[in-house]
Protein backbone atom coordinates (compact mmCIF):
# COMPACT_ATOMS: atom_id res chain seq x y z
CA UNK A 1 0.00 0.00 0.00
CA UNK A 2 1.48 3.30 -1.01
CA UNK A 3 0.84 5.64 1.90
CA UNK A 4 3.68 8.08 1.26
CA UNK A 5 1.33 10.60 -0.32
CA UNK A 6 -0.92 10.46 2.74
CA UNK A 7 1.84 11.87 4.97
CA UNK A 8 1.81 15.69 5.27
CA UNK A 9 4.54 17.30 3.20
CA UNK A 10 5.27 20.22 5.54
CA UNK A 11 8.83 20.42 6.80
CA UNK A 12 9.41 18.50 10.03
CA UNK A 13 11.79 19.62 12.79
CA UNK A 14 12.34 18.36 16.35
CA UNK A 15 11.43 15.12 18.07
CA UNK A 16 7.93 16.28 18.98
CA UNK A 17 7.12 17.15 15.39
CA UNK A 18 8.61 13.87 14.19
CA UNK A 19 6.45 12.00 16.65
CA UNK A 20 3.36 13.90 15.56
CA UNK A 21 4.16 13.14 11.91
CA UNK A 22 4.57 9.44 12.67
CA UNK A 23 1.22 9.42 14.48
CA UNK A 24 -0.43 11.20 11.55
CA UNK A 25 1.07 8.72 9.10
CA UNK A 26 -0.17 5.77 11.12
CA UNK A 27 -3.70 7.11 11.44
CA UNK A 28 -3.80 7.98 7.72
CA UNK A 29 -2.53 4.52 6.84
CA UNK A 30 -5.13 2.92 9.07
CA UNK A 31 -7.85 4.92 7.33
CA UNK A 32 -6.61 3.83 3.91
CA UNK A 33 -6.36 0.19 5.03
CA UNK A 34 -9.90 0.35 6.36
CA UNK A 35 -11.18 1.87 3.13
CA UNK A 36 -9.62 -0.74 0.86
CA UNK A 37 -9.52 -3.61 3.34
CA UNK A 38 -5.72 -3.51 3.48
CA UNK A 39 -5.55 -4.20 -0.27
CA UNK A 40 -3.73 -2.48 -3.12
CA UNK A 41 -6.05 0.06 -4.73
CA UNK A 42 -5.91 -0.86 -8.44
CA UNK A 43 -7.62 1.02 -11.28
CA UNK A 44 -8.02 -0.77 -14.64
CA UNK A 45 -8.99 1.04 -17.84
CA UNK A 46 -11.37 -1.60 -19.27
CA UNK A 47 -12.24 -5.29 -18.97
CA UNK A 48 -9.12 -6.99 -20.45
CA UNK A 49 -6.97 -5.01 -18.01
CA UNK A 50 -9.41 -5.61 -15.14
CA UNK A 51 -9.27 -9.38 -15.72
CA UNK A 52 -5.48 -9.40 -15.54
CA UNK A 53 -5.41 -7.29 -12.38
CA UNK A 54 -7.97 -9.49 -10.64
CA UNK A 55 -6.43 -12.80 -11.71
CA UNK A 56 -2.86 -11.82 -10.83
CA UNK A 57 -3.58 -9.58 -7.86
CA UNK A 58 -5.96 -12.04 -6.24
CA UNK A 59 -6.79 -11.36 -2.61
CA UNK A 60 -4.21 -8.59 -2.34
CA UNK A 61 -5.92 -6.10 -4.65
CA UNK A 62 -9.15 -4.12 -4.82
CA UNK A 63 -9.84 -3.53 -8.52
CA UNK A 64 -12.11 -0.90 -10.03
CA UNK A 65 -12.59 -0.33 -13.76
CA UNK A 66 -13.07 2.97 -15.55
CA UNK A 67 -15.29 1.31 -18.18
CA UNK A 68 -18.53 -0.04 -16.74
CA UNK A 69 -20.16 -3.18 -18.22
CA UNK A 70 -22.11 -2.40 -21.38
CA UNK A 71 -20.15 0.77 -22.22
CA UNK A 72 -18.32 0.83 -25.56
CA UNK A 73 -14.67 1.34 -24.44
CA UNK A 74 -13.47 3.34 -27.45
CA UNK A 75 -15.96 6.13 -26.83
CA UNK A 76 -15.59 6.29 -23.04
CA UNK A 77 -15.90 9.70 -21.38
CA UNK A 78 -14.67 9.90 -17.79
CA UNK A 79 -16.49 11.64 -14.96
CA UNK A 80 -14.65 14.19 -12.80
CA UNK A 81 -14.84 11.69 -9.94
CA UNK A 82 -13.15 8.99 -12.02
CA UNK A 83 -10.43 11.40 -13.10
CA UNK A 84 -9.87 12.52 -9.52
CA UNK A 85 -9.72 8.92 -8.33
CA UNK A 86 -6.69 8.19 -10.50
CA UNK A 87 -4.47 10.20 -8.17
CA UNK A 88 -5.62 8.01 -5.26
CA UNK A 89 -4.75 4.74 -7.01
CA UNK A 90 -1.80 2.66 -5.86
CA UNK A 91 -1.52 1.05 -9.28
CA UNK A 92 -3.07 1.84 -12.69
CA UNK A 93 -3.23 -0.66 -15.55
CA UNK A 94 -4.32 0.56 -19.00
CA UNK A 95 -3.75 0.04 -22.72
CA UNK A 96 -2.52 3.22 -24.33
CA UNK A 97 -4.09 4.18 -27.64
CA UNK A 98 -7.48 2.53 -27.36
CA UNK A 99 -9.24 5.04 -25.07
CA UNK A 100 -8.14 8.64 -25.67
CA UNK A 101 -10.01 9.96 -22.61
CA UNK A 102 -8.17 7.51 -20.37
CA UNK A 103 -4.80 8.33 -21.92
CA UNK A 104 -5.32 12.03 -21.27
CA UNK A 105 -6.57 11.55 -17.71
CA UNK A 106 -3.68 9.30 -16.72
CA UNK A 107 -1.15 11.72 -18.20
CA UNK A 108 -2.66 14.58 -16.19
CA UNK A 109 -2.96 12.58 -12.97
CA UNK A 110 0.77 12.42 -12.33
CA UNK A 111 0.39 8.91 -10.90
CA UNK A 112 3.65 7.01 -10.53
CA UNK A 113 2.69 3.33 -10.54
CA UNK A 114 1.17 3.27 -14.02
CA UNK A 115 1.57 0.32 -16.38
CA UNK A 116 0.78 0.57 -20.11
CA UNK A 117 0.02 -2.93 -21.39
CA UNK A 118 1.03 -1.97 -24.93
CA UNK A 119 4.65 -1.78 -23.74
CA UNK A 120 4.59 -5.39 -22.49
CA UNK A 121 4.33 -7.03 -25.92
CA UNK A 122 5.04 -6.08 -29.52
CA UNK A 123 2.26 -4.24 -31.34
CA UNK A 124 1.89 -4.97 -35.03
CA UNK A 125 0.41 -3.36 -38.11
CA UNK A 126 -2.32 -5.29 -39.88
CA UNK A 127 -3.11 -4.73 -43.54
CA UNK A 128 -6.42 -4.50 -45.34
CA UNK A 129 -6.88 -8.25 -45.20
CA UNK A 130 -7.33 -7.95 -41.45
CA UNK A 131 -9.61 -4.95 -41.77
CA UNK A 132 -7.16 -2.12 -41.15
CA UNK A 133 -8.87 1.25 -40.86
CA UNK A 134 -8.33 3.30 -43.98
CA UNK A 135 -9.72 6.44 -42.36
CA UNK A 136 -6.90 6.91 -39.86
CA UNK A 137 -8.89 6.16 -36.69
CA UNK A 138 -6.78 7.24 -33.75
CA UNK A 139 -7.10 4.50 -31.15
CA UNK A 140 -3.70 3.01 -31.89
CA UNK A 141 -0.50 2.49 -29.97
CA UNK A 142 2.68 4.50 -30.30
CA UNK A 143 3.33 3.20 -33.80
CA UNK A 144 1.12 4.70 -36.47
CA UNK A 145 -1.39 2.11 -37.58
CA UNK A 146 -0.53 -0.38 -34.82
CA UNK A 147 -3.39 -2.67 -33.84
CA UNK A 148 -4.18 -2.37 -30.10
CA UNK A 149 -6.31 -5.55 -29.74
CA UNK A 150 -3.50 -7.63 -28.23
CA UNK A 151 -5.71 -9.40 -25.66
CA UNK A 152 -7.48 -11.43 -28.37
CA UNK A 153 -4.27 -13.36 -29.02
CA UNK A 154 -3.75 -15.70 -26.01
CA UNK A 155 0.01 -15.74 -26.60
CA UNK A 156 0.35 -11.96 -26.56
CA UNK A 157 -2.06 -11.71 -23.63
CA UNK A 158 0.16 -14.14 -21.71
CA UNK A 159 3.16 -11.91 -22.43
CA UNK A 160 1.23 -8.97 -21.02
CA UNK A 161 0.20 -11.04 -17.99
CA UNK A 162 3.85 -11.80 -17.21
CA UNK A 163 4.70 -8.10 -17.38
CA UNK A 164 1.78 -7.17 -15.13
CA UNK A 165 2.85 -9.81 -12.62
CA UNK A 166 6.39 -8.43 -12.45
CA UNK A 167 5.14 -4.86 -12.06
CA UNK A 168 2.82 -5.85 -9.20
CA UNK A 169 5.74 -7.59 -7.48
CA UNK A 170 7.68 -4.35 -7.68
CA UNK A 171 4.77 -2.21 -6.47
CA UNK A 172 3.87 -4.54 -3.60
CA UNK A 173 6.95 -6.65 -2.79
CA UNK A 174 5.41 -8.01 0.43
CA UNK A 175 3.13 -10.22 -1.68
CA UNK A 176 5.51 -10.90 -4.57
CA UNK A 177 5.38 -14.68 -4.10
CA UNK A 178 1.60 -14.72 -4.48
CA UNK A 179 1.73 -12.51 -7.57
CA UNK A 180 4.25 -14.90 -9.16
CA UNK A 181 2.07 -17.89 -8.31
CA UNK A 182 -1.06 -16.25 -9.70
CA UNK A 183 0.75 -15.14 -12.86
CA UNK A 184 2.03 -18.66 -13.50
CA UNK A 185 -1.47 -20.07 -13.03
CA UNK A 186 -3.00 -17.58 -15.48
CA UNK A 187 -0.27 -18.11 -18.07
CA UNK A 188 -0.87 -21.86 -17.86
CA UNK A 189 -4.58 -21.28 -18.60
CA UNK A 190 -3.73 -18.99 -21.52
CA UNK A 191 -1.28 -21.56 -22.88
CA UNK A 192 -4.09 -24.12 -22.76
CA UNK A 193 -6.39 -21.71 -24.59
CA UNK A 194 -3.75 -21.21 -27.27
CA UNK A 195 -3.45 -24.97 -27.71
CA UNK A 196 -7.23 -25.30 -28.02
CA UNK A 197 -7.29 -22.66 -30.76
CA UNK A 198 -4.35 -24.22 -32.60
CA UNK A 199 -5.97 -27.66 -32.62
CA UNK A 200 -9.52 -26.42 -33.17
CA UNK A 201 -8.71 -24.25 -36.20
CA UNK A 202 -6.07 -26.41 -37.84
CA UNK A 203 -8.34 -28.02 -40.44
CA UNK A 204 -11.19 -25.86 -41.75
CA UNK A 205 -13.13 -25.54 -45.00
CA UNK A 206 -12.27 -21.84 -45.26
CA UNK A 207 -9.74 -19.62 -43.51
CA UNK A 208 -11.65 -16.36 -44.02
CA UNK A 209 -14.11 -14.78 -41.62
CA UNK A 210 -16.04 -11.50 -41.84
CA UNK A 211 -16.53 -9.18 -38.84
CA UNK A 212 -18.13 -5.79 -38.30
CA UNK A 213 -15.34 -4.81 -35.90
CA UNK A 214 -11.80 -5.51 -37.09
CA UNK A 215 -10.53 -6.52 -33.66
CA UNK A 216 -9.25 -9.97 -34.53
CA UNK A 217 -6.10 -9.27 -36.54
CA UNK A 218 -3.74 -10.79 -33.97
CA UNK A 219 -5.97 -13.84 -33.54
CA UNK A 220 -6.22 -14.32 -37.31
CA UNK A 221 -2.47 -14.03 -37.74
CA UNK A 222 -1.75 -16.41 -34.88
CA UNK A 223 -3.94 -19.21 -36.25
CA UNK A 224 -3.46 -18.79 -39.99
CA UNK A 225 -6.81 -17.13 -40.66
CA UNK A 226 -7.85 -14.04 -42.63
CA UNK A 227 -10.10 -11.45 -41.01
CA UNK A 228 -12.16 -9.25 -43.33
CA UNK A 229 -13.52 -6.27 -41.42
CA UNK A 230 -16.59 -4.59 -42.85
CA UNK A 231 -15.78 -1.14 -41.51
CA UNK A 232 -12.35 -1.19 -39.87
CA UNK A 233 -11.29 -0.98 -36.25
CA UNK A 234 -14.04 1.45 -35.21
CA UNK A 235 -17.09 -0.68 -34.30
CA UNK A 236 -19.48 2.20 -35.01
CA UNK A 237 -18.04 3.20 -38.40
CA UNK A 238 -20.17 2.92 -41.52
CA UNK A 239 -18.62 0.94 -44.39
CA UNK A 240 -18.34 2.55 -47.83
CA UNK A 241 -20.40 1.16 -50.74
CA UNK A 242 -17.15 0.04 -52.33
CA UNK A 243 -16.22 -1.93 -49.22
CA UNK A 244 -19.65 -3.59 -49.10
CA UNK A 245 -19.25 -4.67 -52.72
CA UNK A 246 -15.77 -5.97 -51.98
CA UNK A 247 -17.06 -7.98 -49.01
CA UNK A 248 -19.71 -9.57 -51.26
CA UNK A 249 -16.98 -10.74 -53.64
CA UNK A 250 -14.77 -12.01 -50.83
CA UNK A 251 -17.62 -13.98 -49.25
CA UNK A 252 -18.41 -15.73 -52.52
CA UNK A 253 -14.81 -16.43 -53.45
CA UNK A 254 -13.77 -17.81 -50.05
CA UNK A 255 -16.95 -19.76 -49.26
CA UNK A 256 -17.70 -17.63 -46.21
CA UNK A 257 -20.83 -18.74 -44.37
CA UNK A 258 -21.15 -16.24 -41.54
CA UNK A 259 -20.95 -12.52 -40.79
CA UNK A 260 -19.89 -11.87 -37.21
CA UNK A 261 -21.11 -9.01 -35.05
CA UNK A 262 -20.51 -8.17 -31.38
CA UNK A 263 -22.52 -7.49 -28.26
CA UNK A 264 -21.53 -3.88 -27.47
CA UNK A 265 -22.10 -2.36 -30.91
CA UNK A 266 -24.97 -2.27 -33.40
CA UNK A 267 -25.58 -5.44 -35.43
CA UNK A 268 -27.42 -3.54 -38.18
CA UNK A 269 -24.59 -3.60 -40.73
CA UNK A 270 -23.88 -7.28 -40.20
CA UNK A 271 -27.53 -8.26 -40.57
CA UNK A 272 -27.98 -6.13 -43.67
CA UNK A 273 -24.90 -7.61 -45.31
CA UNK A 274 -25.92 -11.14 -44.34
CA UNK A 275 -29.38 -10.63 -45.80
CA UNK A 276 -27.97 -9.30 -49.06
CA UNK A 277 -25.51 -12.19 -49.43
CA UNK A 278 -27.58 -15.01 -47.97
CA UNK A 279 -25.12 -15.52 -45.12
CA UNK A 280 -25.74 -16.38 -41.48
CA UNK A 281 -24.91 -14.12 -38.53
CA UNK A 282 -23.27 -14.99 -35.23
CA UNK A 283 -21.42 -13.33 -32.36
CA UNK A 284 -17.64 -13.04 -32.22
CA UNK A 285 -16.96 -11.14 -29.03
CA UNK A 286 -14.00 -8.72 -28.96
CA UNK A 287 -14.10 -9.01 -25.16
CA UNK A 288 -14.02 -5.31 -24.45
CA UNK A 289 -16.58 -5.82 -21.67
CA UNK A 290 -18.62 -8.55 -19.98
CA UNK A 291 -22.40 -8.16 -19.79
CA UNK A 292 -25.38 -10.45 -19.31
CA UNK A 293 -25.36 -10.88 -23.11
CA UNK A 294 -21.82 -12.26 -23.12
CA UNK A 295 -21.42 -15.95 -23.92
CA UNK A 296 -19.39 -16.63 -20.81
CA UNK A 297 -18.69 -15.20 -17.37
CA UNK A 298 -15.09 -14.15 -17.96
CA UNK A 299 -12.31 -13.83 -20.54
CA UNK A 300 -11.52 -17.54 -20.70
CA UNK A 301 -15.13 -18.64 -21.11
CA UNK A 302 -15.90 -16.06 -23.81
CA UNK A 303 -12.74 -16.98 -25.71
CA UNK A 304 -13.90 -20.61 -25.67
CA UNK A 305 -17.27 -19.46 -27.05
CA UNK A 306 -15.45 -17.49 -29.76
CA UNK A 307 -13.50 -20.61 -30.69
CA UNK A 308 -16.70 -22.63 -31.03
CA UNK A 309 -18.26 -19.90 -33.19
CA UNK A 310 -15.20 -19.78 -35.46
CA UNK A 311 -15.10 -23.56 -35.78
CA UNK A 312 -18.74 -23.61 -36.85
CA UNK A 313 -18.40 -20.70 -39.29
CA UNK A 314 -15.15 -21.91 -40.85
CA UNK A 315 -16.25 -25.53 -41.17
CA UNK A 316 -13.75 -27.10 -38.78
CA UNK A 317 -13.14 -30.78 -39.47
Amino acid sequence: MNVSRLIPTAAVAGAAILGLTALTACSSSDAADHRYGGKLNVVASFYPMQFLAEQIGGKHVSVTTLTKPGVEPHDLELTPRQIGGLSDADYILYLKGIQPAVDDAIKQSGSKDVVDASTLTALEDHGTETGADEHGHEHHGDEAGADPHIWLDPVKYAEVAKGVGKSLEKTDPDHAADYRKNTDALVTKLDGLNTAYENGLKNTTTKTFITTHSAFGYLAERYGLTQEGIAGVDPEAEPSPARIKEIHTIAEKNKVSTVFFETLASDRTAKTLAKDTGLKTDVLDPLEGITDRSKGADYLEVMQSNLAALQKALGAK
